[in-house]
């Protein structure tokens, strides 16, 4: 057994911003195919990460902790940034942009990076505040009517 990066992905640098959800998700698969994921977590949260529970869906990243309200860890990671391929965040709208490391920072320093958002509902429009799952947009689609066991009186079989 080795201890290089094998995959399709080898040389690939990807920043992933530590959250729940798909991000995560995403960033595991990019390491998984050999990519170099860095993901940026607050201090003091270690290898768990936000749950405080070991996670499968963390595997195959370094961890560099930085307070993102701190101005000098801002710096650090921009010097990170500026470096990299892909940037994988699951932030609320606004939140990125709010920190200095929205998309018109960051392509200013790295033109070519990948600016990967993984939100809900987008950035802008009328469902953008609000957090995103599965059953919302199952339910907004009208398939959810149709899910229900046999005889509850909430499926159409």
């Amino acid at each position: 057994m080795t201890d290089s990066k094998q995959g399709p992905l080898v040389g690939l640098k990807v920043v992933e911003f530590a959250g729940l959800g798909p991000a995560p998700h995403a960033a595991m698969l990019l390491a998984d195919q050999g990519a170099d994921v860095v993901s940026v977590q607050r201090p003091g949260v270690g290898v768990a990460g936000l749950t405080g529970r070991p996670q499968g869906v963390k595997r195959g990243r370094t961890i560099v902790e930085a307070d993102l309200k701190d101005p000098d860890d801002i710096a650090t990671i921009l010097d990170l940034i500026d470096r990299a391929d892909v940037i994988v965040e699951g932030f609320r709208p606004g939140v990125m942009e709010r920190l200095g490391l929205g998309p018109d920072v960051v392509l200013e320093r790295n033109p070519r990076i990948v600016f990967a958002r993984m939100t809900g509902w987008g950035q802008d429009g009328p469902f953008a505040q609000r957090a995103g799952h599965d059953m919302n947009y199952i339910s907004l689609t009208g398939l959810l009517h149709a899910i229900g066991r046999t005889g509850s009186g909430r499926c159409r079989r």
